[in-house]
């Protein structure tokens, strides 16, 4: 894929049935998924993002209005459908989301936690399971204002990446809003979309 704006009419992509059984989803011999991820929204005059799958079709979106303080985020479909609500936690130590399912109010998914340490860690923000059938909790590390970091698992495997999309054959060369995200057997899609929405977040503003 050679264009940041592709097809962008493309059939919805089906999400699972539950994201919080497939933050526990079992380990496939599949080749990993390649998204697109461009730091912009199709809307006017929103933030947001806008990802694309290997084919060039759109897969989630993201359109955060400008006026918004940003204490509530919608992950959705190429068909604007919600998949997933980020909630920030009132009255928590340091940056703490809790993430739900559709646009629900009650029964979260799962949280992230920035880390906060006073020391030169790697680590970046923890993903904890809060129910509902979820197994499994994930960890981040690396630089996300470099484009170059990895999810792990509690097994310490790597389940996502998020890095820089390579310069085209034309030599042309992308900058930070538009960059990988690669997802392995380990983690849903949908969940590492989550990761990086937070990620930007937490530490989009500032080296991290």
């Amino acid at each position: 894929m050679t264009k940041v704006h592709p097809n962008i009419s493309a059939e919805s992509r089906t999400p699972p049935p539950s994201v919080a059984a497939a933050i526990g989803v079992g380990e496939l011999e599949t080749p990993p998924e390649v998204l697109t991820v461009w730091k912009k929204s199709l809307l006017f005059n929103c933030n947001g993002f806008t990802v694309f799958d290997a084919k060039g079709n759109l897969v989630f979106r993201v359109d955060n209005y400008v006026s918004d303080n940003r204490g509530e985020i919608v992950l959705m479909d190429s068909c604007g459908k919600p998949l997933l609500t980020f909630r920030r936690k009132k009255l928590s130590l340091g940056d703490h989301w809790v993430v739900y399912n559709g646009e629900e109010h009650s029964n979260p998914l799962f949280s992230v936690k920035k880390h906060v340490t006073f020391l030169n860690s790697k680590s970046l923000a923890h993903v904890t399971p809060c129910g509902g059938g979820a197994s499994r909790g994930f960890f981040i590390e690396g630089s996300y204002t470099q484009r170059s970091c990895s999810v792990y698992d509690d097994s310490r495997r790597q389940v996502a990446e998020i890095r820089r999309k390579e310069a085209t054959a034309g030599g042309v060369r992308f900058g930070v809003d538009v960059f990988r995200l690669v997802v392995r057997p380990g983690i849903d899609v949908t969940v590492a979309m989550a990761v990086v929405i937070l990620l930007e977040q937490m530490f989009g503003s500032r080296k991290g």
